[in-house]
């Protein structure tokens, strides 16, 4: 009915939910880092990991964000509801995780060489000059250099250069975790061990199948439900006049 008390009793679940997921994101991705440092794999045993995974999710995810929103704002005529300064607080969330991102990058190049362990530095000379040189140079410049485009304002306000930008960081996080996982485990510290991964058919077709299952439940969402929060929305348009409407009622009458 939407009467006052139904709105309260709405914000306050609201904000404990939102409250509650904030230490959730935190604790997954602190976990699933936890799970690389443990191990003594060069290139995965350093304590960075855990701010790193947490500021990756979230820069990843607000691309993301970014690379859904721009197109389905323009399908479905959303231009008044999402507005040029939502676009702009994304892409300034956006730099600012992506450049505690690209630290933690310096940070692990850093870290291998003060380390003075040479698994370790013939690792990270490896992901640099190596076989997969050009999966870290790619993350590199989508993560690190393209972003810094978005300090600028003019940048940040247009639509079309957020969603270019978006598309690079979305590719720089995906070959994040290649780097992270195929580098290091193809040069390990035994050399008889080392080789080139070579993905299979099979492989493939899963990745591919990945985002075929992911576009099709948000196409489904979009289409069963509304695109925009409701309640979001009936918050920040004006409230309706009563007095003015009754008393013009009276003035026609």
């Amino acid at each position: 009915r939407g009467t006052d008390r139904e709105w309260k009793n709405f914000t306050r679940a609201y904000l404990f939910l939102a409250a509650l997921a904030t230490p959730l994101v935190l604790s997954v991705h602190s976990v699933v880092s936890w799970d690389f440092a443990v191990s003594i794999v060069p290139g995965w045993h350093t304590t960075i990991f855990a701010p790193y995974f947490v500021a990756g999710a979230i820069f990843s995810g607000v691309a993301m964000v970014i690379t859904l929103v721009v197109p389905m704002r323009k399908i479905f005529g959303l231009e008044a509801y999402l507005t040029v300064k939502h676009f702009d607080a994304m892409a300034k969330l956006c730099l600012f995780t992506s450049l505690i991102v690209f630290y933690a990058y310096l940070s692990e190049f850093f870290l291998a060489w003060y380390s003075g362990e040479p698994p370790e530095r013939a690792m990270f000379w490896n992901r640099l000059f190596g076989t997969y040189w050009w999966a870290t140079w790619t993350m590199l410049v989508c993560n690190g250099f393209v972003p810094i485009m978005l300090w600028f304002k003019r940048v940040r306000h247009s639509i079309p250069a957020l969603f270019v930008i978006s598309i690079f960081v979305n590719i720089g996080m995906w070959f994040e975790r290649f780097v992270i996982v195929v580098t290091s485990l193809s040069h390990e510290y035994e050399p008889f061990a080392w080789g080139v991964y070579r993905p299979s058919t099979t492989e493939m077709m899963i990745m591919v199948g990945s985002f075929a299952w992911f576009g099709f439940w948000f196409l489904l969402f979009t289409r069963l439900l509304p695109p925009v929060a409701i309640q979001e929305l009936k918050e920040v348009l004006p409230a309706p006049m009563k007095k003015k409407k009754a008393h013009d009622a009276e003035a026609h009458a």
